[in-house]
């Protein structure tokens, strides 16, 4: 299937950032929009306020390696694309943005492996075991299918996207892909365990990866880790999911903030309770400028409209 306007794709980097449009990217970007995305060093390279306030209006997602996207139009050396598995509600298709021609490859639509996901908080494909780097910065949640011929040495032979031949990505990274609905209580409680993978990660505006993320960033992925596929943003996660009574939840249940008369415009991911009995969360907070686990108490608290559920028990 040719790249081109009307075809799906697949995401060729670890992670590729959706931008609002092809001249969103500046000089200090340049890391970001490479063929290898370096989107670690992007990240080390800017502020706290560069990374929580400069990056507001230029760039609205990120995309993980092997995601599928669809192209609707091409200029120069960008893609027009609409990201099918991050719902949102400007488009029913999926997240609409736009991304480098380079990061992204022809889509074979093939299933020749088993399915696994990545459960390290980051990884890399490699040319062999223990050789070159192929595919660095491999974020957790991104969906890796493993060919089925048993591992080698802790390696398993990775399909990659396009016309790439395998890599190999060490098995003690990845774990099996979820083929049922995960039960309630053992969701609730996998989903803190990898929420708190990435406490100390840097808030990253529009970030989904290990290196970064805002806060529908965080309970995105650790919810697509277990088979669950919310929508991207703090707002349609709370359309998707089921209001509950402060005094019914429990950790792994989603707290939501507005401001009076306005849209929601954060979530965090509920923990235990304190020792005082106070709710208490994990999630990427600008004003920390990282993934942090608190109450909620002053401005949180002030802003608090309620919890949900995304579990229907």
């Amino acid at each position: 299937m040719a790249l081109e306007a009307g075809n799906t794709a697949q995401i060729s980097v670890a992670t590729a950032t959706l931008w609002k449009e092809p001249d969103s990217p500046q000089e200090a970007d340049r890391l970001a929009i490479g063929t290898r995305s370096a989107v670690r060093d992007w990240v080390a390279g800017m502020t706290r306020d560069e990374r929580v306030n400069g990056l507001n209006g230029r760039t609205e997602s990120q995309i993980l390696l092997g995601d599928r996207v669809l192209v609707e139009e091409i200029r120069d050396a960008w893609a027009k694309v609409i990201v099918l598995d991050q719902a949102n509600n400007a488009d029913p298709r999926g997240y609409p943005g736009w991304v480098p021609l380079r990061q992204l490859t022809t889509d074979t639509n093939t299933d020749t492996g088993v399915d696994h996901i990545v459960s390290a908080t980051a990884t890399s494909i490699r040319d062999e075991p223990d050789g070159e780097v192929l595919i660095p910065g491999v974020s957790m949640a991104t969906r890796i299918q493993i060919l089925d011929e048993g591992p080698y040495r802790g390696w398993g032979r990775a399909v990659l996207p396009g016309p790439q031949q395998p890599g190999w990505i060490r098995m003690r990274d990845v774990t099996l892909a979820p083929k049922e609905d995960i039960p309630a209580v053992a969701g609730r409680t996998a989903s803190v365990s990898l929420a708190s993978q990435l406490l100390d990660v840097p808030y990253v505006w529009g970030g989904l990866s290990a290196y970064g993320v805002d806060c529908s960033g965080l309970v995105y992925l650790a919810y697509r880790q277990l088979g669950i596929q919310l929508p991207r943003d703090a707002g349609d996660q709370a359309e998707a999911t089921r209001p509950i009574k402060d005094d019914e939840v429990q950790p792994g249940d989603l707290f939501f903030f507005a401001h009076p008369g306005k849209s929601i415009h954060h979530i965090g991911l509920a923990t235990q309770r304190n020792a005082d009995g106070e709710l208490t969360m994990i999630h990427a907070a600008g004003s920390y400028g990282k993934v942090v686990q608190e109450p909620i108490t002053g401005d949180r608290a002030e802003t608090y409209v309620g919890a949900h559920s995304v579990f229907d028990e």
